[in-house]
């Protein structure tokens, strides 16, 4: 179901990708909300920080991240100008969200130039077979430390 809060936090992070544009980033913007209203937003930053990895949904979890103190942002929903990137995906479902609401999709962003349909491809390939080269380099001490993991009393589980 669709609430008038839910266009509300849409038009918003619309706002955000139209934004970004003028300020030179890509064309995306996200909104983190809860029952309480926004706890955050971003615009993509990708080019003005250098930083492949600073899409719109990420920052905008990173920030709702801090401004709650907590790493798991169940109860949250986040609005996304577009459909998220499995990069964005992977990061919403490790914040616990569970609940996406997006207005463009993946094939309106193709049409814009950033298509991840390759990388969508790549996910489902054994590593030997994707197009990046993958290298297992076996380590006895690798599996140690997740033994030492699994033995750790004051670990908080995500």
């Amino acid at each position: 179901m669709v609430t008038d809060k839910d266009r509300e936090y849409m038009k918003r992070a619309v706002e955000r990708a139209r934004q970004s544009i003028t300020e030179g980033g890509g064309p995306f913007g996200a909104v983190v909300a809860n029952d309480e209203g926004i706890l955050s937003e971003a615009s993509n930053s990708v080019v003005g920080c250098h930083d492949p990895t600073a899409h719109a949904e990420i920052l905008a979890i990173r920030r709702a991240c801090e401004r709650t103190g907590s790493h798991n942002l169940e109860g949250c929903t986040i609005y996304c100008s577009c459909e998220p990137c499995p990069m964005c995906l992977g990061a919403i479902y490790w914040a616990g969200i569970k609940r996406v609401c997006y207005a463009s999709d993946r094939n309106d962003a193709s049409a814009a130039g950033f298509s991840d349909a390759v990388i969508y491809g790549e996910m489902i390939k054994p590593p030997g077979q994707r197009s990046i080269q993958f290298i297992r380099i076996g380590n006895a001490d690798a599996q140690t430390v997740f033994n030492e993991w699994n033995n750790y009393e004051n670990k908080v589980p995500y």
